[in-house]
């Protein structure tokens, strides 16, 4: 079993960076790459999940696993600002459910990735059993965001949405609180770039919501 360590670059922050802007030790994400010598299948990763609940587990496409540990309590405090917006339109839209980032999904490429936040159409969830709602959701969400960490690379986190959107998600929003930028992607167009924006609006993918980022960007600085 081979382990690579992701270490921040230009684009993130050096450990003594990270703890001098608040948000503790800038920790590494980990790699651990398995195949061929390693295959679990959808259901052993979910179990090896399970078991890790305390850490943010992916896998890519090529069967690479990425292990990221708990976030800083400033990325913690913009994602909950940014499920609660999120959760609190879906709970009065009622045509879809929202997630936070513990939801799993398993890609067409068979990637199975967890962002920020997400959004799923009712008419597609009842298409997937109840048993099967209680582990990785087999599709793409029709909605994500992600949240970039002081830590995180801008181009890893760029690639992760364009695999968002070839896999099918209508709408996808990568924030940047560091630029206060928000990226957004659709199939088939280029990501359009959204800079010092109040709020940012769902239309048409998710009528009547809009994000406001004051939160957001609040003590954007610290990046």
């Amino acid at each position: 079993m081979a382990i690579a360590h992701e270490r921040p670059d230009g684009e993130g922050l050096a450990v003594g960076e990270g703890l001098a802007r608040g948000e503790g030790v800038a920790a590494e994400s980990l790699c651990v790459r398995l195949q061929p010598a390693l295959c679990p299948t959808d259901e052993q990763f979910f179990q090896f999940c399970g078991l890790n609940r305390e850490l943010r587990i992916e896998r890519t496409a090529t069967g690479e696993v990425t292990v990221q540990p708990p976030a800083g309590w400033e990325t913690a405090r913009r994602n909950a600002a940014i499920t609660a917006q999120l959760q609190t339109w879906a709970m009065a839209d009622g045509t879809g459910l929202a997630a936070d980032s513990s939801a799993g999904y398993i890609l067409p490429s068979g990637a199975i990735r967890s962002p920020d936040a997400s959004w799923v159409r009712n008419s597609r969830l009842e298409r997937v059993p109840a048993e099967q709602r209680s582990r990785f959701l087999p599709l793409a969400p029709d909605f994500v965001i992600e949240l970039r960490s002081p830590t995180d690379r801008l181009s890893a986190m760029q690639e992760k949405m364009l695999e968002y959107a070839v896999a099918g998600v209508a709408l996808g929003w990568l924030i940047d609180p560091g630029s206060r930028t928000v990226f957004v992607y659709r199939p088939g167009s280029n990501a359009k770039r959204l800079v010092a924006r109040a709020s940012v609006t769902g239309a048409p993918t998710l009528r009547g919501f809009r994000l406001r980022l004051e939160h957001i960007w609040r003590d954007s600085a610290l990046y």
